[in-house]
């Protein structure tokens, strides 16, 4: 509005507002105009004003002069609208868990939810709404589910949930805060004692200590019941998905060709898979007492976490068809389901050139009726390596390593230890093929043929090296980078008194006093003796006429073991931990890369057969525990914790409650206690012995 001045006129002028229908005002209500200078009214209906048509006249004044100016308003009726609400305004939500959310009153419209920056909250394994788009009917509250993964972290985020109806929009704001589900802080333990190394230790126990460990705090908390005996070593995965949830998951083994999976924290058995074919059954044990009386899953498994959707276990199984025939199986079946992977399983068979047992045409075959799978599965590089053993040297066999991909389960790798002999399986009492970072595979083979004619670099020609310690090159073709071999290698083969019965253990570096830094292998047999090698440098071959017995190897400890060895070691704090058939468990110091030719300690109590394989819990360097298991089959199995720095220190031991609180039955042979997560695993012949803190 403006009052336009005409001849010079200079006064104010007051103006009046009339004709305003109901509900309808003016603001300002009246108002005062200099003449040029124009001003502004706003005109407001209210929700009651009637709809309808009038003049609303403005009549200025100012001393005897008067003018008026008119307009024509027009009131409509109001357009229809909507008002979103969000009940309620905040919310809650636990990784793993939903929440539902959000309202809208008024007109229908989308919904659409978005976090402050407009991001919509669809990113897998974080957090989501559903629906994200959706249609409301005006008056009736919608839902948004607002679903968050596992896997999201801990967070606070303002979503916003905006409605639209043609060109009008409106938003309300939820307040969210995610919770972050609960982990456990405890080490996957996903093949033979703990680690390629073979070192038996797992330094991150956190709840285990040499304060409660003992036999008021401490003993037998349950017992996971299976199908058959449990030769292999159980495995264990922290934090797995299962069901909307966390779960910590005991993996177990049978010679019944089955695979369990238990809750660890519950014991509680979240799923069972047979990998039995139809129509087929475990294998017979072939007239042999080594594993009795059926043969199924005899090594221990492996896990590969990272391998298919959820993580995938590796196993091999033995079982006889309905025609008598004997099968060899590579199964990889998912951990969180226990369901065989695409492509799973893969029927093991083998042929290599040569002469030796069970060969024809010039080419050895693999019999899977003449074979077990005993030592323990290694994975490397993506690939399952395995060793092959015989039942009681009975039959024709020769040693046979095989690679398979973990994600074809296809054959890759294929070495023949003695092609053109006989014998030379690969055993190690359950041990597990050891590597290290460089990609080399080291074992223990047994009694078999070994040639003495050697090519210009040392090497047998004839490729036969059964009763060696072995270290095989993976890089490309399987073969023979390195090895040691007794000075009367023969006469051992000969006499049964094989190197391969006992599993090898990789030492971390060790500096001698020159600085001068060693990368070590630790093994031994029957023999008695302890063979300490230079992984860069084995020795190969010594004959007997030479003036010193084995010189070629590192170091040799001679007739320290009072029995034969159907172990493996275990390594923590500089010292190497070993015992033997009918022997007492032993602490061998390691100064200046040399292992002490006597024990700094060794324990009370004597072994009886097979002797143990210990493990070791520590917290880093602290509150070290040895374990160690008294495992005959015929006797009642033991359970032992001892203080590392003086092995006649026995922190606990099963039979120390009264009552036989913590009896487990008759031992089971081979078997190594596994330590984590403040629980204590044994095999056992019908299950899984569980030890822990008692009333946690």
């Amino acid at each position: 509005m403006n009052a336009v001045p005409a001849n010079g006129f200079t006064g104010t002028v007051n103006v009046a507002i009339a004709g305003l229908p109901s509900g309808v005002t003016a603001q300002p209500a009246t108002l005062s105009l200099t003449p040029g200078t124009p001003q502004t009214v706003m005109v407001t209906a209210s929700a009651s004003a009637v709809a309808g048509s009038a003049m609303v006249t403005f009549t200025g004044t100012s001393g005897a002069l008067i003018h008026s100016a008119a307009v024509a308003v027009a009131v409509s009726a109001p357009l229809p609208d909507y008002t979103l609400a969000v009940s309620p305004a905040s919310a809650t939500i636990v990784a793993g868990g939903v929440r539902g959310n959000g309202q809208c009153d008024g007109d229908g419209g989308q919904l659409v939810c978005g976090d402050g920056g407009g991001r919509d909250h669809g990113a897998a394994g974080r957090r989501y709404c559903e629906p994200c788009d959706a249609e409301l009917t005006p008056g009736v509250a919608g839902t948004t589910t607002l679903t968050a993964a596992l896997t999201a972290a801990t967070a606070s985020a303002t979503v916003t949930l905006t409605g639209v109806s043609g060109n009008t929009s409106h938003a309300a704001a939820l307040a969210l805060t995610v919770q972050g589900a609960a982990i456990t802080n405890a080490p996957d333990v996903t093949t033979y004692h703990y680690n390629v190394s073979r070192d038996g230790l797992n330094a991150k126990e956190t709840i285990l200590t040499q304060a409660n460990v003992n036999s008021t705090q401490f003993g037998k908390i349950g017992f996971d019941a299976v199908d058959g005996k449990v030769d292999a070593q159980p495995l264990y995965l922290a934090n797995v998905a299962i069901g909307g949830q966390f779960r910590n998951v005991l993996y177990v083994a049978t010679e019944h060709d089955s695979v369990y999976a238990f809750d660890a924290d519950t014991g509680a058995q979240i799923w069972k898979t047979s990998i039995l074919v139809s129509g087929e059954a475990t294998s017979d044990d072939h007239g042999c007492f080594q594993i009795t009386p059926e043969i199924g899953i005899t090594s221990t498994p492996v896990i590969d976490r990272k391998q298919g959707p959820n993580g995938t276990i590796f196993t091999i199984g033995m079982s006889k068809d309905a025609g008598g025939k004997y099968h060899q199986r590579l199964h990889a079946l998912d951990v969180t389901t226990g369901a065989e992977i695409s492509g799973s399983p893969t029927e093991i068979t083998a042929t290599y050139p040569g002469t030796g047992d069970n060969s024809q045409n010039g080419s050895v075959i693999f019999d899977p009726s003449q074979y077990a799978e005993r030592a323990s599965l290694l994975v490397l590089n993506g690939n399952i390596y395995t060793g092959w053993t015989s039942h009681c040297d009975i039959g024709l066999y020769t040693g046979w390593v095989m690679a398979y991909s973990e994600s074809t389960l296809q054959q890759t790798q294929l070495l023949n230890l003695t092609p053109n002999g006989h014998e030379g399986s690969v055993w190690m009492s359950g041990g597990g093929l050891a590597a290290d970072s460089n990609g080399f595979v080291y074992l223990l083979d047994a009694n078999g043929t070994f040639d003495t004619t050697f090519d210009a670099n040392g090497f047998p020609t004839k490729g036969d090296y059964g009763n060696a310690m072995l270290k095989l090159s993976t890089n490309g073709k399987l073969a023979v980078a390195d090895y040691f071999e007794t000075y009367n290698t023969g006469a051992e083969s000969a006499a049964d008194v094989d190197l391969g019965s006992g599993g090898p253990l990789l030492l971390p570096d060790q500096m001698d006093a020159t600085g001068h830094v060693f990368h070590l292998i630790v093994g031994g047999g029957k023999a008695k003796n302890i063979y300490v090698a230079d992984r860069d440098n084995m020795g190969k071959f010594n004959f007997a006429s030479m003036p010193v017995d084995d010189s070629n190897i590192y170091q040799e400890l001679r007739g320290v073991m009072a029995g034969q060895i159907y172990s493996s070691p275990a390594y923590f704090n500089g010292v190497l931990y070993y015992s033997s058939d009918g022997d007492t468990l032993k602490a061998f110091p390691l100064t200046n890369a040399q292992l002490a030719g006597t024990p700094s300690s060794h324990t009370a109590v004597t072994f009886s057969h097979p002797g143990p394989t210990p493990s070791i819990s520590a917290n880093g360097t602290r509150n070290g525990i040895v374990w160690a298991l008294e495992s005959g089959l015929s006797n009642a199995g033991v359970l032992h914790a001892y203080d590392p720095s003086d092995l006649s220190h026995e922190f606990y031991n099963s039979n120390q409650a009264a009552n036989g609180r913590d009896s487990f039955g008759n031992g089971n042979k081979f078997i190594t206690p596994m330590i984590v997560n403040g629980k204590v695993y044994v095999g056992t012949q019908n299950g899984v012995a569980v030890f822990g803190l008692l009333g946690h």
